[in-house]
């Protein structure tokens, strides 16, 4: 059995992506990584910090963002495909660059990797999430925070990246998977471990940086046209008092990035949420109470969460 682990980003240093730590979280249980690099800013070093891993499982991918793909994140998806086509695995292993794998999980993966290898109506595997958000002691638990998701998949021409490359499904026209109708859910068992996302834990002023980005990609918004909020100096985390606090370890890779956080001054611990501002989803009335809901009388289950696999019970 060969597992491959295969990933794409672009300026992830200058935006603040853990890209680094993301790779070498799953190392020791691939075979190989093939990472899609785009071509980023001048000043952007992501290329060479990640060849600075100096691995020889880590396969560079050097690519070219075409700009007519930066709509609704087709961008991503493209790019997740072109390392997912470069994989030789059984077993494709998938981490975005702000995404990592606690050390504690690896041989439960590997496991099931092994065990479920020779079952082909397994399409996928699923993982359980953690998002953190504003430093690295606070996550969601709320309603609208997707709680598990598609991270290994079978290395099969008709399974590809799907939408902004959140997930993947299986294309009828696999050579061509952008089409908006013709693709299924995957059939995907659980696996007893766990993605610590850290997309939303950056320094404000580069918190703000990456969703300009991000807006640039999925809606397609030259730089020059962005909402005043958008161009605020400093991304507004809110009062963290309404959000978990972790009171577990993270991957030790991440134990440089952890150190160097120097924007707690800039957090709001307790408090009112600025009233300036457009209040962020887990502020608003509707999700709060739809949260309570699904922690006292939904069993922690969320009402009308959309599902992008069908998980196969009992295995």
């Amino acid at each position: 059995m060969k597992i491959s682990g295969f990933s794409f980003v672009r300026n992830g240093i200058e935006l603040y992506y853990p890209v680094v730590e993301s790779i070498c979280s799953i190392l020791p249980i691939v075979d190989e990584f093939v990472i899609a690099v785009g071509a980023g800013d001048p000043d952007d070093t992501t290329r060479e910090c990640i060849a600075g891993i100096n691995d020889e499982k880590i396969r560079i991918v050097d690519t070219i963002w075409e700009e007519k793909y930066f709509d609704r994140g087709i961008i991503n998806a493209i790019q997740t495909d072109i390392a997912r086509e470069q994989c030789d695995g059984d077993w494709l292993f998938y981490l975005q660059a702000d995404e990592v794998v606690h050390e504690m999980y690896l041989p439960a993966i590997q496991s099931r990797c092994r065990e479920l290898v020779d079952r082909p109506e397994i399409e996928g595997m699923l993982f359980r999430y953690k998002h953190f958000w504003g430093d690295y002691d606070h996550f969601h638990t709320g309603h609208g925070w997707y709680p598990y998701e598609i991270r290994i998949v079978r290395n099969r021409p008709d399974i590809h990246s799907w939408q902004s490359a959140q997930s993947f499904r299986r294309f009828e026209d696999y050579q061509n998977p952008r089409q908006p109708y013709g693709h299924h859910k995957l059939k995907v068992a659980l696996v007893n471990a766990e993605v610590y996302h850290y997309g939303w834990v950056r320094p404000p002023h580069l918190m703000n940086k990456k969703n300009r980005a991000l807006n640039v990609l999925h809606r397609g918004i030259a730089p020059n046209k962005v909402t005043s909020d958008q161009v605020a100096h400093e991304f507004d985390y809110g009062p963290l008092d309404r959000l978990a606090v972790f009171s577990g370890t993270h991957p030790k890779v991440m134990s440089e990035m952890i150190a160097r956080m120097n924007w707690q001054e800039k957090l709001q611990y307790s408090g009112r949420a600025d009233p300036a501002r457009e209040p962020h989803k887990h502020e608003k009335l509707k999700y709060r109470l739809l949260t309570f809901i699904e922690r006292h009388l939904g069993r922690n289950r969320q009402i009308g969460g959309f599902k992008n696999y069908i998980l196969l019970r009992d295995i």
